[in-house]
């Protein structure tokens, strides 16, 4: 936590400094957002099962190249990204992490759920709309974001839980089973509540798809009953936040 509040406040002094050369063009802000997120695949035999709450924190800046538009990007710490996997077949799943002695294969209908933490960097368009007493509406479209995996735990249980299965297992590093490098697009809006000349409230509600695969898994073989399958299933993240913030 110490490294992130680190990093947030060489960011925020950075934009601190471009703002007062450039004082019209530049605002920087805030935000504390909770999301939930989920995950889903392009295969019928993986499938999502159920949703994940996260929270998304960081620093915002924007660049007005006119009154009303500008470019948006940031620094953010995505936590408890990510949702749960049902699996038809039984499989060696999770290769490359320590499942724990004399687990190597996980019975059919086994449920994997990924707790994925990035490090964001996001960048879109914003649009606004005129003052109307103290409220803007704005929207940000299209936001593309660069993330990188920074954290992965994941849990092992079965749907329906039987007694007699070995895994139950929680809490587990699954770092190695999930790519470094996420590619995202989004879009969003919502309106911006003015405090004082210089300082607005935000809040808005904005959609993130992730459109690269999340999980290293091409090492997984799917034991179905038409013989051993290789695994070349695609599996994303997506999310919604509710955006909260400060600007200024």
């Amino acid at each position: 936590m110490k490294k992130i509040i680190l990093i947030i406040s060489v960011f925020v002094f950075s934009f601190s400094v471009m703002e007062a050369q450039q004082l019209n063009s530049f605002r920087f802000g805030f935000q504390a957002s909770p999301n939930v997120s989920w995950m889903t695949t392009d295969v019928n035999y993986v499938n999502p099962n159920g949703n994940i709450p996260g929270m998304k924190l960081g620093a915002v800046a924007e660049y007005y190249f006119q009154p009303d538009y500008a470019i948006v990007s940031g620094l953010g710490f995505s936590f408890n990204t990510g949702g749960r996997l049902l699996h038809d077949f039984s499989g060696t799943y999770w290769t490359e992490s320590n499942l724990g002695i004399g687990v190597d294969t996980l019975g059919a209908g086994v449920n994997l759920k990924y707790n994925l933490q990035y490090v964001e960097i996001p960048i879109g368009l914003k649009m606004r709309t005129r003052e109307f007493g103290y409220l803007r509406y704005f929207a940000e479209i299209p936001v593309f974001t660069l993330g990188f995996e920074s954290q992965a735990r994941g849990t092992v249980s079965s749907t329906p839980k039987v007694s007699e299965d070995p895994q139950a297992i929680e809490d587990l590093n699954i770092k190695n089973e999930i790519f470094g490098l996420a590619l995202s697009w989004g879009l969003g809006g919502g309106v911006e509540y003015s405090l004082s000349q210089s300082t607005s409230l935000v809040g808005g509600l904005f959609y993130q798809r992730y459109f690269t695969d999340v999980t290293d898994d091409n090492g997984v073989t799917f034991h179905s009953t038409l013989g051993d399958v290789k695994n070349n299933e695609k599996s994303t993240i997506n999310n919604f936040t509710l955006r909260i913030g400060v600007i200024f």
